[in-house]
């Protein structure tokens, strides 16, 4: 049995799961149960860091993936970002890389740089 704290909704559960039939107690809703399930087969996460730009009154961005990857892929994501150094205006969503770290998701601006 693994216990995992479900962070789906605000109840945030303390699920026990058995690694190997997937069954779980503790869970207040069907979705706690879900993302147990998910935590023990494929952990993800959505990852937050910051670029560097060249703008002198904005010398980094904030950023973050557009959707959760897989926990193991983090470390490349963040190798990715090393080498990016924003050099022009973006807003809110706006897309800085495409594939980062050799994952399907962008990062993508979350201040604005105006």
């Amino acid at each position: 049995m693994k216990t995992v704290c479900c962070t789906i909704c605000p109840n945030c559960c303390t699920i026990e799961i058995d690694e190997i039939s997937l069954e779980g107690k503790g869970n207040l809703c069907p979705r706690g149960l879900e993302f147990a399930k998910h935590e023990i087969k494929d952990p993800q996460r959505t990852v937050t860091t910051l670029v560097k730009t060249t703008f002198k009154n904005f010398p980094v961005l904030p950023c973050k993936t557009n959707k959760a990857i897989s926990k193991d892929k983090i470390f490349d994501v963040l190798e990715g970002t090393k080498k990016i150094v924003v050099d022009k205006k973006l807003k809110v969503g706006d897309k800085i890389a495409s594939n980062i770290g050799g994952t399907d998701a962008d990062l993508i601006a979350t201040a604005n740089i105006i």
